[in-house]
Order: C-alpha cells, then sequence, then structure tokens
C-alpha cells in the first residue's frame, strides 16, 4: 500500500491555491491549508469535507508548522510573497519539494519583475539552498482545475526541476489533479514556463477565453 504523502498548501484561500486543495482532495493525500484569512479557509475546509468525507484536510496555524509536517510544499502565492514565506520554512523545508507556481509578472502584465535568465523558482531555490525546488501548475489558470479537458483535449502542466525524483513526484500530482505532465527540463527553464503564462494571460485578455485556456503540445 502506498504511503500517503502530506501536503501543504500555503495560500490556500487563493484562486490557484483553493483550487489546487479541492483537486488534491481526491486524491490519497493529507492536506494541510495555510491561507491569510482564517474565516475563507475554514469555509474551504468545510466545503471540502462536505464534498468528500473521506478528504484527510485540515486548517494549519501557521506556514512553519503546516511545512514541518509536510513531505510536500506547495507555494500558492504571489511572486512579492515568496521571499518572506521563503524566511519562515526555512528552517523545516530541509530536503523536501517545495513547489513554485508564482509568476514574476509586473502590474501591466506586459513584462516579468525577474531579470533577463532568471526566474522565480530559480529565486526560490537561493532562499530555500536545501529545498528541492520544483518549478510547476504556474502555466494553467485555476478554472482549469475543473475543465482540464478542454476542446477535448487534456491540458498540458509543465514541470521544471533540477531533481529527477523531486520531479517524478510532482508529476504524479499533476497527473493526479486530471492535467497531463510535460517535465521540460532543469530549474533553468522555469524563466522560459512563466514567460509562457504571461502569454496565456495577455492572449486571454485579448480573445476573452473567459480564463478556461491551457497550453498542449500535439504530436505523434
Amino acid at each position: 500500500m502506498q504511503t500517503k504523502k502530506t501536503i501543504a498548501i500555503i495560500g490556500a484561500t487563493g484562486n490557484m491555491g483553493s483550487a489546487l486543495a479541492r483537486s488534491l482532495s481526491k486524491g490519497n493525500y493529507r492536506l494541510l491549508l495555510k491561507g491569510s484569512q482564517q474565516d475563507m479557509l475554514d469555509a474551504l475546509v468545510q466545503e471540502i469535507k462536505a464534498n468528500n468525507d473521506s478528504a484527510d484536510v485540515e486548517a494549519a496555524t501557521c506556514p512553519a508548522e503546516a511545512s514541518w509536517e509536510a513531505d510536500i510544499i506547495i507555494l500558492a502565492v504571489p511572486f512579492a510573497a515568496e521571499k518572506e514565506i521563503a524566511g519562515r520554512i526555512k528552517e523545516v523545508a530541509n530536503q523536501k519539494i517545495v513547489i513554485s507556481i508564482a509568476n514574476p509578472f509586473n502590474e501591466s502584465y506586459d513584462g516579468l519583475v525577474t531579470k533577463p535568465g532568471t526566474s522565480a523558482a530559480g529565486e526560490l531555490q537561493q532562499l530555500l539552498p536545501n529545498s528541492k525546488i520544483v518549478k510547476a501548475f504556474n502555466t494553467t489558470f485555476a478554472a482549469d482545475f475543473l475543465t482540464p479537458v478542454i476542446a477535448g483535449k487534456q491540458v498540458d502542466a509543465f514541470i521544471a526541476g533540477n531533481d529527477d525524483e523531486a520531479v517524478a513526484t510532482v508529476s504524479e500530482l499533476v497527473n493526479a489533479v486530471g492535467f497531463n505532465p510535460v517535465v521540460a527540463g532543469d530549474l533553468s527553464v522555469s524563466s522560459t514556463l512563466e514567460s509562457m503564462q504571461l502569454l496565456l494571460i495577455r492572449l486571454n485578455i485579448k480573445y476573452q477565453y473567459n480564463w478556461l485556456a491551457g497550453w498542449k503540445i500535439l504530436h505523434h
């Protein structure tokens, strides 16, 4: 029998965090959720349990406590908040998988705030040098979690990381929530993935996809 992994989702009350929590609660995982708004967090936990009485999910009191208990830590927070959260979990995140979903967009969504050749995930790896940083879930919209098959095609979710075992574990998570995992390369590819989502957002605004759109690699 496969050992149940514990996943901490920091930022669980945001659009992406709550979408991840709802989707992962259907799998064989124990979820520890932390959000900035306690009332919304409690409501999310109650909603998940009401829809699935076998869901193993609970609210956490602080990021460090959730991360200490977790095997996998998902930072579902904006890029601007990653540095502060990293400082709070650094001591308890050693050798653990930490998933960066953040995209470092500027306020006008016409560029990235990171320097060329760098990425949000790369900066997080510098902040957490003893953790296994993996880039994932940043190329999908929150609405895609409810509809991971669009126009008859399963949405691809791209993954980047330096640790092969960590990348394989995150690929399992991607598959569990309904996306097709595509391993794009090592962590240096993260800058490309973050630019891809900037482009997808701009296309969404231009063509009014209603935030239900995703990337798909077509191949033989």
